[in-house]
């Protein structure tokens, strides 16, 4: 079992060899102390999840950051196996069920379109914010606190100086949080 982390960063990407974002996103996190980026494609190939040890890095973070691709409108179909299997009723949500309840949950994704085919005269007919609601209600459904999400848009074409900017605001934003977080700690609060 991997050492705790305050920052669990859930990373979904099924091709990282090819992607230039979301890898960079994820080297960012891992480069900080304190944060613990968990690869689900490398740590399940086979697609059979350790909901056990799954559930025991989620209660041991305090922000939960699920760092992936947006695919046909939402997660990788591996991200998608692991909240069902891991965010089970009784332990993640339900009467008296406090396991996740007040933890943050930070959505930072990709998509390979630019913002604007994201409006509802454009190609994907719905401004991006429509396909978050899944999202949303998940965080809601187990207590978690909903964080603004981090998203890239057009990731495919995207500058190098809009990739870095866009890495620098993700680690900034964890950095923060660490930050804020440890002062919190050292003055008893």
């Amino acid at each position: 079992m991997p050492t705790a982390a305050r920052i669990l960063v859930i990373y979904a990407h099924p091709a990282p060899h090819r992607s230039r974002i979301n890898r960079r996103l994820a080297e960012a996190a891992g480069s900080l102390d304190g944060v613990l980026v968990h690869d689900l494609y490398e740590t399940y190939p086979d697609f059979f999840i350790d909901v056990a040890r799954e559930q025991a890095l989620l209660e041991q973070a305090e922000l939960v950051v699920f760092l992936h691709p947006i695919r046909w409108y939402s997660m990788p179909s591996l991200l998608k196996e692991w909240v069902d299997s891991v965010l089970l009723p009784g332990w993640a949500y339900g009467p008296g069920v406090t396991t996740l309840r007040g933890k943050g949950y930070w959505l930072a994704v990709t998509t390979g379109s630019p913002e604007e085919t994201y409006q509802t005269d454009a190609r994907h007919g719905h401004p991006f914010e429509a396909f978050l609601p899944p999202f949303e209600q998940t965080a809601r459904l187990c207590g978690m606190q909903w964080w603004p999400p981090h998203i890239l848009h057009g990731a495919n074409g995207a500058s190098n100086e809009a990739v870095d900017t866009h890495v620098a605001a993700f680690r900034a934003r964890l950095e923060q949080f660490l930050d804020t977080t440890r002062r919190a700690s050292a003055h008893g609060i």
